[in-house]
């Protein structure tokens, strides 16, 4: 079988990384942002380290466990790397939830970084 492409690996090996962070110590993802990144989470923006972490930290929940149903990964023109993901998620005792995410990553001074980060639950409201 063929060796998948760098960016794929690229892609892959994050999302695997990031979400073990988040399942296990969300204060650990901080390493994954700059000063310049940016998360919009279910609508709501944050820009920076600071204000992501204190997002992502501060959730409602004490616990959560992610399970990743299909992942794709592309290049960009501008050697950065685009992973959008979509799974499942189990918080605390509530019911198994779809969810949706994207990741804009940038290589900054050898340190593959999240510059941008979309995250939005897989619910409709039809009514």
């Amino acid at each position: 079988m063929a060796e998948k492409p760098m960016w794929e690996q690229i892609g892959a090996g994050f999302v695997q990384h990031y979400y073990q962070q988040f399942d296990s110590n969300r204060v650990l993802l901080a390493d994954l942002y700059t000063e310049a990144s940016c998360l919009t989470w279910e609508g709501q923006g944050f820009q920076g380290k600071n204000a992501i972490m204190e997002k992502l930290t501060n959730l409602p929940f004490q616990k959560i466990q992610h399970s990743i149903t299909a992942q794709d990964h592309q290049p960009t023109q501008d050697s950065c790397v685009i992973s959008m993901v979509v799974g499942q998620l189990k918080v605390d005792d509530d019911p198994v939830m779809g969810f949706h995410q994207l990741f804009l990553l940038k290589n900054i001074d050898n340190k593959w970084i999240c510059s941008n980060d979309m995250f939005r639950l897989a619910l409709h409201n039809f009514g």
